[in-house]
């Protein structure tokens, strides 16, 4: 009878929550339960000759921190495993992570088409910097397939949105998309850090490449910073995107990759928690007198409800809540607040608030906030690991004693 090494956990077969444990592992000649954290830059070798070797056959050895260690592949290839990608790539940040996915496909005389409700340094990337190397941008309501369709009428060469936005939660319709953008040649960028793979599958509808603020969920724990690319094709990544990212160095740091790897453990079962949470909070808040409307994929109410009921298996963890008011009665509100937290992070296992429209997105113009329905009144409220009932009660004496 064959034996299994659980040195080396075979995970296929496995189902995905399991993989999300076990995936990606390797264990050194000690036989350690927990995964290992590699503190090195570099690597010795046993003679001239290996060494010649080792970078004769890249990516067959490790050779040197910025181009892959033991801890930060096993990130890697635990979460491709996950994902369902071919290829994954880790790095120091998100913001890493959407500028290397994109700018390696990208040179001057493309285009490149995004929807207008984006993440403000996701925005200023495609603004601000793609028209300094001659990269054409063009801006779409995200929700609006007929803008999609006039867009991509026309030769592009990449796609980038994200979907539920930030902070508007507005829903891309993402076979719609893909199947537009691949008739006109472009390749399909998501940034699924919002939904994660635990609730949304890119993939599954067509998107060629996928980004992860790590920072968020993936951690969950507000304990640092990380990124991540995944690619459905490894040639393509191999020949595009690897080489960009090898030579100009957004390199996740071996601590951070060891902190994300042991955040995937409990992935589902904190998006799970947090995506009950907010809709039961989401619910309470759309009832509260003193809130015009609140945004949350799993409304009815919201506009797109049945699109995110198709795509989406959850609606997350994050809420768009419009006041009755303007900035007054939302920095009240905020200061109200005893449990929740005043953050402009999101995805931590503490529920954290902000005010969009003078914090995360302030550098926009007045038209460009309105585009994006970046508005006085708007609160974001990433809901986190407490007692449901201890977050709308923080909420509600929060409203009311503004």
């Amino acid at each position: 009878m064959s034996r299994t090494d659980h040195r080396h956990p075979n995970v296929s077969g496995l189902r995905p929550r399991s993989k999300l444990v076990h995936g990606g592992t390797r264990r050194s000649s000690f036989d350690e339960t927990c995964e290992a954290l590699y503190q090195t830059s570099g690597f010795v070798y046993g003679s001239a000759e290996e060494a010649e070797h080792a970078f004769a056959n890249d990516g067959a050895r490790q050779v040197y921190g910025r181009f892959r260690n033991p801890t930060t592949a096993m990130f890697e290839d635990r979460l491709a495993e996950y994902e369902g990608a071919e290829w994954a790539y880790a790095t120091s940040s998100g913001m890493a992570a959407v500028h290397g996915a994109l700018m390696s496909g990208l040179k001057a005389g493309d285009r490149v088409v995004a929807p207008r409700a984006l993440f403000i340094s996701c925005y200023w990337i495609l603004k601000d910097l793609c028209p300094r190397y001659g990269i054409e941008p063009v801006f779409v309501d995200g929700t609006n397939l007929s803008e999609w369709e006039e867009a991509l009428s026309v030769p592009t060469k990449a796609v980038f949105l994200e979907t539920p936005s930030n902070p508007g939660l507005e829903i891309v319709d993402l076979r719609a998309v893909c199947d537009l953008a691949h008739k006109a040649g472009a390749f399909v960028v998501v940034d699924n850090a919002f939904a994660t793979p635990v609730l949304q599958r890119p993939f599954d509808f067509g998107a060629d490449v996928i980004i992860h603020s790590a920072t968020k969920l993936i951690d969950g724990q507000g304990r640092g910073l990380g990124g991540i690319i995944l690619a459905k094709d490894k040639k393509y990544a191999a020949e595009v995107i690897h080489p960009f990212l090898r030579n100009t160095g957004p390199t996740i740091a071996p601590f951070s990759a060891w902190l994300l790897l042991k955040g995937l453990e409990t992935l589902e079962l904190r998006v799970h928690a947090q995506s009950a949470a907010a809709f039961q909070v989401a619910q309470f808040l759309e009832a509260h007198p003193k809130v015009e409307r609140v945004l949350y994929p799993l409304l009815t109410s919201h506009p797109q409800h049945d699109l995110a009921r198709r795509q989406m298996t959850g609606g997350g963890n994050m809420l768009s809540i419009f006041l009755k008011g303007g900035k007054s009665e939302a920095f009240n509100t905020l200061n109200g607040l005893r449990m929740v937290m005043i953050s402009n992070n999101l995805g931590d296992s503490k529920s954290l608030a902000t005010h969009p429209d003078t914090t995360t997105h302030a550098k926009l113009t007045p038209e460009e906030k309105a585009a994006a329905k970046i508005l006085p009144n708007l609160l974001r409220l990433s809901v986190g690991l407490e007692d449901t009932q201890d977050i709308i009660e923080d909420l509600d004496r929060a409203l009311a004693e503004a």
